[in-house]
C-alpha cells in the first residue's frame, strides 16, 4: 500500500542548516589541524600509535570495531594532519552547497577518526553532539551532486525526526541531570554564584557577571531550568509555539556564549534549533533568493517505511536509556538491548548528555614550572587558560584550546588520574617543538629544562573593593606533581633537600 506525506515545509531550514554544519566543521577540523601534532603526532602527548598499538594488543582482531579509526591505515603525523586538511576542505564544499549528504558522511568518518586516536583531549559531550548531529544529517540532506532542495524524501523526513529528538534529548537531560545529581547548588539555585569564575575557560565578561547580586544570579539559574526543561516540550507543538521554544533554546546558547569559551558547543546547539523554523519563519529574500518552492513529496513505499522504521527504532532504543536516566529513574534494557547498545557506542554517535551535572565550586589551576639547578624555577605559560592575575580573560571560540582544557579537568583530582599529565610533562623535559608550540611561552628557549614540577593554586575573580588589582588573585596549595628528571629516558621523581 502507498501513501503520501504532506509536501515539507522545512526546505529552507534544510539550506541554512547545510551551511551552518559545515562551518561548524570547519571550525572543529581547522582548531584540531593546529593542535594534532602536539597532542596525538609521533612526539606529542598522547601519541596516535602507541594508543592504537596498545588497542591491538587489547582486543586483536577485534581492535578495528572497538576503535573505528582510519588511523589503523596510518598514524603518521603527516595523515594526522592530512585528515584535519582535508576535513577543512570537505567542510568548504558543504558550505558552498555541492555534495551534501556525501560531504556530511565523509566529515563525521574523519572527525570520528580523530576523536578516538586524540583522546581524551577529544573527549568532550560538544565533539560526540557534533558526530551524532553529522550522522541525522546524513539523512536530512540531499545526496545529488547540485542538490534540488525542494525535493522532500521520506529519508529527509527522517533525518528531520532524529535532529529533534537529538536537541529535546541534549536540552532536557542538562536541565535533568542537574536536579537527579542531587547537587546543593542546583536544587538551591547558587550554582551561578561560581559558575562564572570556576568555568574552564571564562571571558572577561564572566568577571563583571560573578559580581551580579545573588539573587539576580539565582533568577537566571530558574529560568535556565525553565529553558531547558520546558521549552524542548513546544518541539511538537503548533508552529508559532514551536518556534518560541526554539528562540528560547537559542537565547539561551546566546547567554552562555557571552561569558565562557566553549569552543563550538553553543553554536552547534543553536544550528540544532534551525530545523525548527518552517518555510514561512524565514525572510522572504531568502527563500526567494535560495529558490526554494513549495517542496514536492516522495511517497512511503513499504521499504521505505520499513527500512526508516528500523533506523529510528535504532535510534530510540539507544537513546531513549540515558533520558530515562537523566530523571533519576536510571532503570537499564534488557540484556539483547544492552549489547546493541554496546555495539554501537565506538561510532560516538548515539548519545547521553548532560553539562554541569555537579556545580564546580573552587577553581585550582595548575602552574608548570622548570629547573635547572632545582632552586630556581621558571613557569610555563599557557595559552589561554588562567595564569598571570592581571592578563584579561579572551575570547577563544570557536576554537577550542584542547591542552588548555584538560587542564582544568587535570586539576579537579589528582595526578596518578590524569597518565597523560606525565606524558606532558616528560615532552617538556625531551624539549618536544610539537608540544611546546601548544603553550605561549617557553622559559628555556635554548635546551630543555633539567627538572620539572607542577604546583596548584587556589584561583578567584577579584571583586569590588576587596582591594586586590588585576582580573586574578590566588593562594597555593602545593605541589600537584613533585620534581620530576629524566632518567634512561624515563620520568624519576627527584627529592631536594630544604636548607
Amino acid at each position: 500500500m502507498f501513501f503520501h506525506c504532506q509536501p515539507s515545509r522545512f526546505t529552507t531550514a534544510r539550506w541554512v542548516f547545510a551551511r551552518a554544519l559545515g562551518a561548524i566543521f570547519f571550525f572543529a577540523f581547522a582548531s584540531l589541524g593546529v593542535q594534532i601534532r602536539g597532542l596525538a603526532g609521533e612526539h606529542g602527548i598522547v601519541p596516535a600509535q602507541r594508543f592504537l598499538d596498545l588497542i591491538a594488543k587489547k582486543y586483536g582482531s577485534e581492535a578495528a570495531l572497538q576503535v573505528p579509526t582510519l588511523c589503523w591505515i596510518d598514524a603518521s603525523d603527516t595523515t594526522l594532519v592530512s585528515l584535519c586538511v582535508i576535513g577543512v576542505m570537505l567542510s568548504i564544499v558543504l558550505i558552498s552547497g555541492f555534495f551534501p549528504g556525501p560531504c556530511t558522511l565523509l566529515l563525521w568518518a574523519l572527525y570520528l577518526s580523530l576523536c578516538w586516536i586524540a583522546t581524551p583531549f577529544t573527549n568532550f559531550q560538544w565533539d560526540a553532539l557534533l558526530l551524532e548531529t553529522s550522522l541525522a544529517a546524513v539523512f536530512l540532506l540531499p545526496w545529488q551532486w547540485r542538490p534540488k532542495w525542494d525535493r522532500w524524501r521520506p529519508a529527509h523526513q527522517a533525518g528531520l525526526w532524529m535532529l529533534w529528538w537529538l536537541l529535546f534529548r541534549l536540552m532536557v537531560e542538562s536541565g535533568a541531570v542537574k536536579i537527579s545529581s542531587g547537587d546543593s547548588t542546583w536544587l538551591s539555585c547558587t550554582a551561578l554564584e561560581y559558575h562564572f569564575e570556576t568555568q574552564p575557560l571564562p571571558l572577561w565578561t564572566a568577571w563583571f557577571a560573578n559580581q551580579v547580586p545573588d539573587v539576580i544570579l539565582s533568577l537566571a539559574t530558574i529560568i535556565m531550568f525553565l529553558i531547558e526543561l520546558l521549552a524542548p516540550l513546544l518541539i511538537l507543538a503548533p508552529r508559532r509555539w514551536r518556534h518560541a521554544g526554539a528562540w528560547a533554546l537559542i537565547a539561551l546558547q546566546i547567554g552562555i556564549l557571552t561569558t565562557g569559551n566553549y569552543a563550538f558547543f553553543n553554536l552547534l546547539t543553536i544550528v540544532l534549533c534551525l530545523p525548527l523554523f518552517d518555510n514561512e519563519a524565514w525572510p522572504a529574500r531568502l527563500t526567494a533568493w535560495t529558490r526554494l518552492p513549495e517542496a514536492t513529496a516522495a511517497p512511503w513505499t513499504p521499504f521505505a517505511i520499513g527500512w526508516l522504521g528500523a533506523v529510528l527504532s535504532l535510534v530510540f532504543i539507544v537513546t531513549v536509556q540515558p533520558l530515562i536516566s537523566s530523571v533519576g529513574l536510571g532503570r537499564q534494557w534488557p540484556e539483547p538491548f544492552a549489547t546493541v547498545d554496546g555495539l554501537v557506542q565506538p561510532f560516538m554517535s548515539l548519545n547521553g548528555y548532560g553539562l554541569f551535572r555537579v556545580m564546580t565550586t573552587t577553581r585550582h589551576e595548575i602552574s608548570v614550572e622548570g629547573s635547572e639547578d632545582g632552586e630556581h624555577w621558571h613557569e610555563y605559560e599557557f595559552r589561554w587558560k588562567p595564569g598571570d592575575l592581571n592578563a584579561r580573560p579572551r575570547l577563544v571560540a570557536p576554537h577550542q584550546p584542547r591542552l588548555d582544557w584538560q587542564m582544568w579537568f587535570a586539576a579537579l583530582s589528582d595526578v596518578q588520574y590524569n597518565p597523560w599529565f606525565v606524558n606532558f610533562l616528560v615532552r617538556l623535559l625531551e624539549g618536544s617543538p610539537d608540544v611546546l608550540d601548544l603553550l605561549r611561552n617557553n622559559p628555556f628557549p635554548g635546551h630543555p629544562p633539567r627538572y620539572i614540577r607542577a604546583a596548584a593554586y587556589d584561583y578567584h575573580f577579584t571583586r569590588h573593593g576587596d582591594g586586590h588589582s588585576g582580573w586574578w588573585k590566588r593562594e597555593p596549595l602545593g605541589l600537584y606533581c613533585p620534581p620530576l628528571t629524566l632518567k634512561d629516558g624515563q620520568p624519576t621523581v627527584v627529592e631536594f633537600r630544604t636548607k
